[in-house]
C-alpha cells in the first residue's frame, strides 16, 4: 500500500503470480477432495467415520490456508511465504506416497509436481527480490 501520494504499488513479479495461481488450483483440489471424502463418509460405510471426517476437515483447512497464503503473497507480504513453503514441503512426500507407494500416479504426480513448481517459483530471483524486504511498519 502506498503511504505517500506519489508512491505507487510495487508490481507483483510474474513468477509470484504463477505461484499464486498454482496455490489456488491446489486449494480447489483440496476442496474437491474434501467434498468427495465428506460425501463418501456420509453416504458410504467407512471403517472409521471419525478419521474420514477428520481427513475431510484437514483438506478444507489446508485449502483455506493455501488460499490465505496466495492472498498474502499476491499482496507481497513476506510473512506469507513461510507457511506456504511448509505446506508445499509437506505436499511433496504426500504426492510421492500416492504416486509410488499407493500406485496412484494420476493423483500423486500432480500434487508433487505442483508443490515443487510452487517451491521453485517462490525462490526465483524476482520473487526473492520482491519478498526479501522488511514488512512496512504500521
Amino acid at each position: 500500500m502506498a503511504d505517500l501520494p506519489g508512491e505507487s504499488e510495487p508490481l507483483v513479479p510474474k513468477p509470484l503470480r504463477a505461484a499464486c495461481a498454482l496455490l489456488l488450483v491446489e486449494a480447489l483440489g483440496l476442496v474437491a477432495g474434501g467434498v468427495v471424502l465428506l460425501v463418501d463418509t456420509v453416504t458410504g460405510h467407512p471403517t472409521d467415520r471419525a478419521s474420514a471426517l477428520l481427513a475431510a476437515a484437514f483438506a478444507f483447512l489446508a485449502a483455506v490456508a493455501l488460499g490465505f497464503g496466495a492472498r498474502g503473497l499476491s499482496r507481497l507480504r513476506p510473512s506469507a511465504r513461510t507457511p506456504v513453503v511448509v505446506l508445499q514441503l509437506l505436499a511433496v512426500p504426500v504426492g510421492y506416497q500416492l504416486a509410488f507407494d499407493s500406485e496412484r500416479p494420476e493423483w500423486g504426480g500432480p500434487i508433487m509436481l505442483g508443490a515443487l513448481a510452487v517451491l521453485y517459483l517462490l525462490f526465483t530471483p524476482p520473487v526473492r527480490a520482491a519478498l526479501d524486504r522488511p514488512e512496512p511498519s504500521r
